[in-house]
C-alpha cells in the first residue's frame, strides 16, 4: 500500500516528522511510506487557486491523488491543529466536495510535550477532515504524550511498546484502508 505521510510542523527535530520517519522504517518492506514536506506551501489565496496553482501546491494535489491512504501526524499547537497544516488541507480539499482528499482515507498520529499527546489536535484535525468528505480511521488514535522524553537521541523511540502502539495503529489503518480500494 501507498501511504503518504504529511507532518504538520516545519520544526527540525518535530517530533511529528519523527513518528512518521519511524513508520516508515518498520514498514519499509511491506509498504511504501512517503513524507511530503509542507514548507514550501504558500498561504492559501483563492485569487491563485486556478488552473495555474503554485507548483508545491499541485505537487501535494498530485501526492494525495497517487496514494492509497493519507497519514496526518499532527503537532497540538493552542488545542488546535497548526496553521501550515490547516493551510495545506485547505490547498488540497479543492474543489469542494470534488478534491483529492473526497473519499480518501486517512489516519491520524499526533506527538506533543504534554500529558494529552495531541488529543485536542485529532479532534479538530478530524472536523476539518469532516468538512473535507476524507474519511479518518474510526476509534483509533496514535497519541504520544511528553514526547520530550519518548525519543532517544538518534530519533527512535524509547521502549517497545510506544513502537509496537504505533505498529498496531499503523496495521489498523491499512486494513481498514483496503476497504476503499478501487478493484
Amino acid at each position: 500500500m501507498k501511504i503518504l505521510g504529511i507532518s504538520g510542523s516545519l520544526r527540525t527535530n518535530s517530533y511529528n516528522t519523527k513518528l512518521l520517519e519511524i513508520s516508515q522504517d518498520i514498514f519499509a518492506d511491506d509498504h511504501q511510506i512517503d513524507i511530503f514536506s509542507l514548507c514550501e506551501i504558500p498561504l492559501y489565496n483563492a485569487d491563485l487557486d486556478t488552473d495555474a496553482k503554485p507548483v508545491s501546491v499541485t505537487a501535494l494535489i498530485d501526492a494525495i491523488a497517487s496514494c492509497d491512504v493519507v497519514l496526518f501526524a499532527t503537532p497540538e499547537y493552542n488545542y488546535s491543529i497548526s496553521g501550515v497544516l490547516k493551510n495545506a488541507i485547505d490547498w488540497a480539499s479543492r474543489p469542494a466536495y470534488e478534491s483529492v482528499l473526497a473519499g480518501k482515507p486517512a489516519g491520524i498520529l499526533s506527538a506533543s510535550r504534554g500529558p494529552v499527546g495531541g488529543a485536542r489536535a485529532q479532534s479538530q484535525l478530524r472536523h476539518v477532515l469532516a468538512a473535507t468528505l476524507t474519511p479518518v480511521l474510526p476509534q483509533r488514535e496514535y497519541l504520544l504524550p511528553f514526547a520530550s522524553e519518548a525519543f532517544d537521541e538518534s530519533g527512535n523511540l524509547l521502549g517497545e511498546n510506544m513502537t509496537r502502539r504505533l505498529e498496531r495503529y499503523i496495521c489498523q489503518l491499512i486494513e481498514w484502508a483496503k476497504d476503499f480500494q478501487v478493484i
